[in-house]
């Protein structure tokens, strides 16, 4: 089975290697995503292996289709960049749903700590031997109300996190599932008691901007906003409002809804275009990282792993459990 790899980053490679090599898939890597001008690389290829960035559009679908790719593997769980109707009797979707709930749930903690105990800040004052305490006042979680926005496998790691810490846990999900310790209620009571509300849910057209202008004054005046999901939940120019409106305390990003071109890539030698994304991170207190939640030995290893199962067992037997369907 040969499968054209894209978007592929050098700490991916000895781990899809490996499994390669065992299912005896083989693949071949580009470092350029894939459009529909780079779809006629994956011409002549079984399947083509794709990320976050990566469009699956219905252009994309058919030049591939045409080129005669018959598999899609996304190693990673959001399909958001895919469209499953346009793939539907042509390309196979295959995604990896829960590669390592920890790894995201606990950046996330990282992130909330990080920042709230200006741990950052810190670090940067001691390296020039500054060791004044003036404007590094934070505040204890315990005995306050997080808020969760999606409870599957990371958002109810993340809830147990959080109940380590101490805290009041909220949430809300279209499809609640009991867990002992967790209280879910409607997303306009979250929004209101949250003293902390993190955003662990897919991205589609129902959760498209969660966070908007319309219900920012729903907020608890001073509440911590994370999200370690998809960049589009969050309206990011209301979000900017808020934290300048001081109704916002802070923000934790791991994404963001304009961050295709620019996260995963070194642009530090480019002017930033992105006048929203620019003025966030110069905010001292919003806290950007590069869509790396997910990076840990653990995730890497379970996404090739599981990627490369995908592949296998559609080729195999003509079936996998993780295969998306459209539902129209």
């Amino acid at each position: 089975m040969k499968i054209a790899f894209f978007d592929v980053k050098d700490y991916e490679i000895p781990y899809f290697e490996h499994y390669g090599k065992e299912g005896q898939v083989d693949f071949c890597y580009y470092k350029t995503t894939l459009r529909e001008e780079t779809a006629r690389l994956a011409e002549g290829f079984d399947g083509v292996c794709v990320f976050v960035n990566d469009r699956l559009d219905r252009a994309v679908l058919s030049r591939l289709y045409e080129g005669g790719v018959s598999v899609a593997a996304l190693r990673c769980a959001g399909y958001n960049t895919v469209d499953l109707a346009a793939a539907k009797g042509r390309v196979r979707i295959l995604h990896v749903p829960g590669y390592s709930p920890h790894a995201v749930a606990e950046h996330t903690m990282g992130m909330l700590l990080t920042s709230i105990r200006r741990i950052h800040k810190a670090y940067n004052r001691t390296r020039d031997f500054n060791f004044s305490l003036s404007g590094l006042v934070g505040f204890d979680l315990k005995g306050k109300t997080v808020g969760i926005v999606g409870m599957g496998r990371i958002g109810s790691a993340f809830a147990a996190i959080c109940k380590g810490f101490g805290m009041r846990v909220l949430a809300y999900d279209q499809q609640p599932k009991t867990m002992e310790g967790v209280t879910y209620c409607t997303l306009e009571e979250l929004f209101a008691e949250s003293d902390v509300l993190s955003f662990h849910c897919p991205l589609n057209d129902r959760t498209h901007h969660m966070l908007n202008a319309d219900n920012l004054s729903l907020l608890k005046k001073g509440v911590m906003i994370l999200n370690t999901s998809r960049g589009g939940l969050i309206d990011s120019a209301a979000l900017l409002e808020g934290i300048k409106e001081r109704r916002i305390g802070g923000a934790c990003l791991d994404v963001y809804e304009e961050e295709e071109g620019l996260f995963f890539e070194d642009n530090s030698g480019h002017i930033l275009e992105d006048d929203v994304l620019a003025r966030l991170i110069s905010m001292p207190n919003v806290l950007v990282t590069s869509h790396q939640a997910f990076l840990t030995k653990e995730a890497l290893d379970a996404i090739a792993k599981t990627t490369v199962s995908n592949i296998i067992s559609i080729y195999e037997k003509d079936s996998c459990e993780n295969e998306l369907v459209f539902e129209g």
